[in-house]
């Protein structure tokens, strides 16, 4: 029998997944940095082939996003300047450290269509004072997220259309062929800092275009074949 709690057990974050009333449960979200070429740029950064750089959020910033109406989505704060950045999201499945590229694919459970959202304007302020970046990418509900599809039913996808438009807008377009390290790289990197658990997740980077969102916008995003994703800010 476990023992009692002297307060409430805090929910477990969880993800639908696509076709089944079972869910994925997040253990923690991982998201790497300045991975396509174009945005590392606009973030004035050089891409090239040096090891990749992580950070991370806090398993319930996750938060879900469902069915093709826009999921109200709360905009944060001690902010004024909030930004999307689209991704696709990979799931771990299966645990390891110190993973090899060529078996790294295998560890992935699932994949999903996720945003980055960012208070632009405390990630500046903490750069500029050499400080950690978690209150501009760690905040609540900072991970709205897709429901996941199993590999068995995607495979791995490699190359595809990822764009956002926000009020009808494009705003972000690239490819996931565009990725400087792919997924199986940027897991088998970020095993060699962490031991990688299932129920973890990697948000896999973004293309160019990132910019503001404000109350009252309506984001809709795509990856590949990984299904309708709608947000509206309030």
């Amino acid at each position: 029998m476990p023992p009692a709690t002297v307060i409430p057990v805090p929910a477990q974050p969880v993800l639908p997944v696509v076709g089944s009333d079972a869910v994925f449960p997040v253990r923690r979200i991982y998201c790497i940095g300045r991975n396509y070429a174009a945005h590392a740029r606009e973030m004035g950064g050089q891409p090239d082939r040096d090891p990749p750089f992580f950070f991370c959020k806090p398993a319930d910033a996750a938060f879900a996003v469902t069915g093709e109406a826009p999921t109200d989505w709360p905009y944060p704060s001690l902010s004024d300047d909030v930004h999307h950045e689209i991704e696709m999201v990979a799931a771990i499945g299966v645990g390891g450290r110190d993973i090899a590229a060529a078996d790294a694919l295998a560890h992935v459970w699932g994949y999903g269509v996720g945003l980055d959202m960012t208070r632009r304007d405390l990630q500046a302020q903490m750069k500029a004072l050499g400080r950690s970046w978690e209150v501009g990418k760690a905040f609540d509900h900072a991970a709205p997220m897709g429901a996941l599809h199993p590999v068995s039913e995607v495979g791995h996808p490699s190359r595809g259309a990822i764009w956002l438009d926000v009020n009808g807008e494009r705003r972000q377009q690239g490819d996931l062929s565009d990725m400087i390290w792919s997924v199986a790289e940027a897991v088998a990197e970020l095993s060699r800092y962490f031991a990688l658990v299932p129920g973890d997740l990697l948000m896999t980077g973004t293309p160019a275009g990132v910019g503001p969102v404000a109350r009252g916008d309506v984001l809709n995003g795509h990856v590949g074949g990984l299904g309708a994703f709608s947000i509206r800010v309030v």
